[in-house]
């Protein structure tokens, strides 16, 4: 066992449960995130000690901005700023602090406003101030000029994954559809009526090989979670979902021997499994960043679910249902439940609630061992991954 095996817990989560709120400000939305999470913990402001947030609007400013709106004086303030993969890793910060002495009781916050903001996240681009367009600012510099934005990237992985091993848009498709059945457990999910692979494979290309059914939604919203040390655990109001290990890590284009194929998840699952003890036949639950369809499988890669090339024949063959034999991405995930813009919390939250068991029609069966991973940034160009393995008291 690694050394922050259970040596911190997850005792609160609360998700904001709209996905369209105008009017709301980011600040807001996550100190009412904050409040009801640390109420579910059977905490308050008061015992929080560490704070990690990274909200989206300039306005919002950095975490210390977030600790005079919420009005807390934490010993550790932290904005580590990775991506989709941020929230992942703050629950590794967090642990690691506590594991130190150096805090009991931690937030962590997050909040976008993508659609009331009209964000058009992985398909625009940023404007000067002269009103030109610029490519975002970890693009390419080849790929700059000709305007690359994220799904183009995204495609440029899906392409050359279909040529190097025959991937299909039929395998890609099944994660759509999977993810979509178990959306319509959940009601708070924007889409929720079943599809098939014909209809994944039938809708509108965005940029090939990836259909409009294979992308992520644009959605607001927000979440926290409190993360407490074994002592303060042990009191709270919920069963604590202890941390048994995890890694982090980064991948880019290698001084320009870029590869493609490569993402962080293969450095980052394999340390998060052995600092865990686990094996992947421990593993009941995925939750997986789905930006794009290509992520999901690529990630299944990468943390050694099946082998390189092999993504294709293992979504085929296994059933990603939420009551089938690999549980996948319970709440419906990026593609059908929502994606503000940096969706790690989520998947913290949705494992948080299936290993307390308390899901009712979208509990997964017997789940004890959960798995997430959260992608920041872009596949193609330069990414992060987070990998975190949990399990229930």
């Amino acid at each position: 066992m690694g050394s922050l095996t259970k040596k911190a817990a997850i005792v609160g989560v609360y998700e904001f449960p709209s996905r369209k709120v105008p009017g709301y400000t980011e600040p807001r939305m996550e100190a009412e995130c904050a409040r009801a999470a640390l109420e579910d913990a059977g905490l308050t402001f008061a015992d929080v000690d560490a704070y990690f947030g990274v909200t989206a609007p300039v306005e919002s400013g950095s975490g210390i901005t977030m600790c005079d709106y919420l009005n807390i004086h934490p010993k550790i303030v932290g904005d580590t700023n990775i991506g989709g993969a941020t929230f992942v890793y703050n629950v590794l910060e967090a642990s690691a602090l506590i594991n130190a002495g150096l805090a009991s009781v931690a937030l962590i916050t997050y909040s976008q406003l993508s659609v009331s903001r009209s964000t058009p996240i992985g398909t625009g681009m940023g404007r000067s101030g002269r009103g030109i367009q610029r490519a975002p600012w970890w693009t390419d510099a080849f790929h700059a000029l000709y305007g690359l934005v994220t799904v183009a990237s995204y495609a440029q992985v899906a392409q050359r994954h279909m040529y190097e091993y025959g991937t299909t848009s039929e395998q890609l498709a099944e994660i759509a559809v999977a993810t979509r059945y178990n959306a319509s457990f959940n009601p708070q999910a924007v889409f929720r009526d079943p599809i098939t692979v014909e209809d994944v494979v039938n809708s509108r290309m965005v940029c090939s090989p990836l259909h409009l059914l294979e992308c992520c939604l644009i959605t607001d919203g927000g979440g926290a979670v409190v993360v407490a040390s074994p002592e303060v655990a042990r009191g709270c109001k919920q069963p604590p979902v202890w941390l048994l290990g995890g890694a982090m890590a980064v991948e880019h284009r290698c001084a320009g021997y870029r590869d493609y194929a490569k993402i962080a998840a293969a450095q980052s699952g394999p340390r998060a499994f052995a600092d865990a003890g686990v094996t992947h036949a421990d593993i009941d639950l995925a939750m997986l960043y789905d930006s794009f369809t290509i992520t999901v499988l690529t990630t299944l890669e990468g943390l050694g679910f099946c082998g390189f090339g092999e993504g294709g024949a293992f979504v085929s063959s296994k059933n990603l249902r939420l009551d089938g034999d690999f549980p996948l991405n319970t709440d419906g995930g990026g593609l059908s439940s929502n994606h503000p813009g940096a969706r790690g919390i989520f998947l913290v939250m949705e494992a948080t609630r299936q290993l307390r068991g308390n899901e009712g029609p979208r509990q997964v069966k017997d789940c004890r061992t959960a798995l997430c991973h959260g992608t920041g940034f872009s596949l193609g160009t330069q990414h992060s991954g987070a990998t975190i393995i949990l399990a229930k008291d």
